[in-house]
């Protein structure tokens, strides 16, 4: 990769960064790119260089964000972690990426950008939840949940639980954090379809300063 090469793609990630925190906490319609240009200390005219429209713009840093999101959980999917932690950590993580997004935030998304919204509100559905389901079904097979609960029970209450309460709409009228919400929603379904030996894990877990 050449020097120029390089520093492309350093500017690149600095244009995303940049708007990815300026659109999730503003919205899209409160957000310009006048504004954004001025933050990163560029032109309007270098910015319209990489992204000639601010709904460009956008996708991009969605799409970042998604992808990281992604790679992080099929890191901790493929960690040879037991898999009580995995399952912690995986929604302690998407309790950190949901909490990144205003309740005003999705509205503005959802009355301006539709098209987009369902793009975002889709790759949750496939990757972020679908990875969750997979490690429910790792854990039949590892007998990690006691014979009598049906799994496929668990994960329509642990899918219902993320939409209805880890949504940036609900936690921004409660004082409770996503991650705090991640952690109860946990504790509520898990503990006690756990087996007595992963009930210990999670135990041993909670008490671990080295979680997360």
């Amino acid at each position: 990769m050449t020097s120029n090469m390089a520093t492309d793609l350093k500017l690149r990630d600095r244009i995303l960064e940049q708007s990815r925190d300026e659109f999730l906490s503003r919205g899209f319609s409160k957000v310009t790119l006048d504004e954004i240009a001025t933050g990163l200390g560029i032109s309007k005219k270098t910015l319209y260089k990489y992204y000639p429209s601010k709904e460009e713009l956008l996708r991009a840093s969605l799409h970042s964000m998604m992808r990281s999101a992604g790679w992080e959980l099929e890191r901790i999917a493929s960690s040879d972690k037991p898999l009580v932690e995995k399952l912690a950590s995986a929604l302690m993580l998407v309790g950190k990426y949901v909490s990144r997004i205003r309740g005003e935030t999705i509205t503005d998304f959802q009355r301006f950008v539709p098209s987009l919204w369902k793009e975002l509100d889709q790759y949750r559905q496939e990757q972020i939840i679908n990875r969750l389901i997979k490690m429910l079904q790792q854990g039949r097979a590892e007998n990690v949940f006691r014979p009598e609960v049906n799994e496929q029970v668990l994960i329509y209450m642990l899918v219902s639980s993320l939409r209805s309460v880890i949504h940036p709409a609900i936690l921004s009228k409660h004082s409770f954090s996503a991650e705090e919400a991640a952690m109860s929603i946990f504790k509520v379904l898990f503990e006690g379809a756990f087996t007595d030996e992963a009930r210990k894990e999670f135990h041993i877990l909670k008490n671990s300063t080295e979680f997360l």
